[in-house]
């Protein structure tokens, strides 16, 4: 039997794995949809590449505001724990509740994809999906249980694989010769809607840098390496994202690449023929097992942290002997299994997609406020252009988060009901638990 401990996480991480779930945790099949709907807005290659690198300055500058938080509060849990030390206890738990949530139906949204592209390839019946589903997500929990060192290669190699799969997209691109004109380009028709539109899905495609901060209290060395990881891991998504806009410029006019749905799959049609089709599918598998590691260990961290500050079933704060929060992970694919199973986790993602935007504001506030409040605290690293560049970061999230409100009133209001919910059921809890329970750390 495995021995257990109580909030005792194994300080065994390095840079390696920070940059590995780093990039695994933000390059996925987003990249292969997106130019399509960047082009469409934009139509001019140089206009493009220049948005998808303002998108990832405005990334690296939202990485440096977090970097200096993590590396002052260097303990699992992401968001929740920078939150909950500027905000208290109520505003902490929301944040750590809704991001759990949200974890949890992305487990749910991307177990999903990844049986949906085995279906693609012929390999299973439709009708196998959803089992599949559970599978792969129990192997991905087992995988967990073996301990953080070997989930940890894991989620090392198969962020390797994925970066080398991508490459090999890009340089087949490059190098094989096209035949026809694929230099064809329709006029610029640029608009600021349009802009916005196109920045508002490269933000969105940059998602995940953030993975390196739920792992920050496992980590050997956390003031030399997050801001390695974090910094390395955005530049190097940065570099892979205008490789691929630079091949799918090569091999397809501006007219079949604006609006395309998949235009990856396109460019390796013009490249493979109708086996290009299968390659795209196969790239779509390998971007996003690695993201379902990555995902299964930060949602995991998010409820152990809430357990381990009295503020959620304490249950989920015991780690075993190879350093897994045993019961968190339980929990946490016990409810993304359910969310499969009756598909709720594309209505739940809908929601808690506005959290993110919002978590992430907070968090830009809360380093405004730690700095005014507790100058004191040990900074080991200090935001680029402060305070100039969290203003501008939680002012683009603001934004960002007012237009999604404004598009999807409905999904508005119900993550809003998700989020009384949660704290009725904190309110509840607190009052069955013991006094002075949840104190800051």
């Amino acid at each position: 039997m495995v021995s257990e401990t109580s909030g005792q996480l194994r300080r065994v991480l390095g840079v390696g794995f920070g940059l590995a779930v780093s990039i695994g945790g933000t390059i996925g099949v987003g990249i292969l949809r997106t130019p399509g709907l960047v082009a469409e807005q934009l139509h001019a290659p140089l206009a493009i590449l220049l948005l998808w690198v303002a998108g990832g300055i405005y990334t690296l500058l939202g990485a440096s505001c977090l970097i200096e938080l993590g590396v002052m509060l260097p303990r699992a849990g992401g968001f929740y724990v920078y939150v909950r030390r500027a905000f208290g206890d109520t505003t902490g738990f929301a944040v750590g509740w809704t991001d759990w949530l949200m974890y949890c139906s992305v487990l749910g949204y991307l177990s999903i994809a990844i049986a949906e592209f085995v279906a693609a390839l012929g390999l299973i019946s439709g009708g196998a999906i959803r089992s599949l589903s559970v599978l792969i997500l129990v192997s991905i929990v087992a995988l967990q249980w073996l301990g953080i060192r070997i989930s940890s290669l894991f989620q090392e190699m198969t962020t390797s694989l994925k970066c080398v799969a991508f490459l090999v997209l890009v340089a087949a691109c490059l190098l094989v010769p096209i035949g026809g004109s694929p230099s064809a380009r329709i006029p610029s028709s640029m608009t600021f809607s349009g802009l916005v539109i196109a920045l508002q899905a490269i933000v969105i495609t940059y998602a995940g840098w953030q993975s390196p901060l739920y792992f920050i209290e496992e980590d050997r060395n956390p003031a030399r390496n997050l801001p390695r990881a974090m910094i390395g891991g955005v530049l190097s998504v940065i570099g892979i994202y205008l490789l691929v806009n630079i091949a799918l410029f090569k091999v397809l006019p501006m007219s079949e690449l604006s609006g395309a749905t998949l235009p990856a799959a396109d460019a390796a049609r013009v490249i493979a023929g109708v086996q290009g089709r299968n390659l795209i599918i196969l790239l779509s598998v390998i971007s996003l097992v690695p993201l379902l590691n990555a995902i299964t260990m930060m949602g995991t961290r998010v409820i152990f942290a809430l357990g381990r500050d009295q503020l959620f079933w304490s249950r989920t704060s015991t780690v075993n002997r190879r350093g897994t929060p045993d019961t968190a992970t339980l929990l946490t694919a016990g409810v993304a299994v359910g969310l499969i199973a009756t598909g709720t986790f594309q209505r739940l993602i809908a929601m808690t997609s506005f959290f993110l935007t919002a978590n992430y504001a907070l968090c830009c506030i809360a380093l405004v406020v730690l700095r005014q409040r507790e100058p004191d605290l040990p900074r080991p690293y200090h935001a680029w252009g402060y305070p100039w560049s969290v203003w501008l970061v939680a002012v683009g999230s603001i934004m960002f988060l007012l237009g999604m409100l404004a598009g999807d009133v409905f999904d508005g209001l119900a993550a809003l009901g998700l989020l009384a919910i949660g704290l009725i059921g904190r309110a509840l809890f607190t009052r069955r638990s013991t006094p002075g329970a949840g104190a800051h750390n």
